[in-house]
């Protein structure tokens, strides 16, 4: 099959990021983790840094989307071909799935022991912080587009000696800390419906609604700041 292994790359790439960076979910999550209570700091850097390390690993293969805004956001600025869209995103939806249920097998005598419902759906998914999912959709939008102006910079900043790799880590820890504490800052369809999924999947004691009435908010926000920060990169840097 022509292009496996950019869609085996992207697909191993997701399930990395979901398992690193739904363990810091859990871990500051669940009552009987010895990192419980960590906080957004400890979220922010973790998230932050399982990007960064994705980037290092899968970046020279596949460019280490693990996200289909921003495969959708590079397509849209004119830097990925079409026609491996529907083949990342595929990729990183069974990746993320996978690595969802790696956390589950990690963490399930934590998740069975937990008696808050909301924090067993926050290991896997992102919760709002209030009721208005337009406004939250709103907040999905403009994290989104920060992460990718962020990163459609890099192509013309051209950071020297892997300082790439810290405005990486800027974009996503800087988001955690900016957006947050609105909506969990998903920015990422994959990363929160797939483990939405595997939430609804999998046997939880007690683990309560998996929400999938808000589950449209983390999947269309993105989208629409991808593609909003893309037009607006190439009327401002387009040549």
């Amino acid at each position: 099959m022509e292009n496996l292994n950019l869609y085996l790359g992207e697909l191993v790439g997701t399930a990395f990021f979901m398992v690193l960076g739904l363990g810091v979910c859990a871990n500051i999550s669940l009552k009987k983790s010895g990192m419980y209570g960590s906080g957004g700091i400890v979220a922010a850097c973790g998230w932050g840094l399982a990007m960064v390390s994705i980037a290092v690993i899968f970046g020279p293969l596949t460019g280490a989307h693990v996200n289909p805004a921003v495969t959708i956001g590079f397509w849209a600025v004119g830097r990925f071909p079409a026609s491996l869209i529907a083949g990342y995103i595929l990729a990183q939806c069974i990746g993320a799935f996978i690595g969802a249920v790696i956390i589950w097998l990690l963490f399930k005598d934590h998740l069975d022991e937990e008696d808050n419902q909301n924090s067993k759906l926050g290991v896997f998914a992102t919760i709002a912080s209030n009721q208005n999912n337009w406004r939250n959709c709103l907040s999905e939008a403009v994290a989104t587009f920060s992460l990718l102006f962020i990163l459609f910079a890099l192509g013309h900043q051209i950071p020297a000696n892997g300082m790439a790799m810290f405005f990486v880590f800027a974009a996503v820890a800087g988001g955690v800390m900016s957006f947050g504490g609105l909506t969990g800052y998903a920015i990422n369809p994959a990363r929160d419906f797939m483990p939405r999924l595997v939430h609804y999947c999998l046997p939880i004691k007690n683990k309560g609604r998996s929400h999938f009435d808000y589950a449209w908010v983390p999947i269309v926000g993105p989208i629409i700041g991808a593609c909003l920060a893309a037009l607006l990169y190439r009327a401002l840097f387009a040549s």
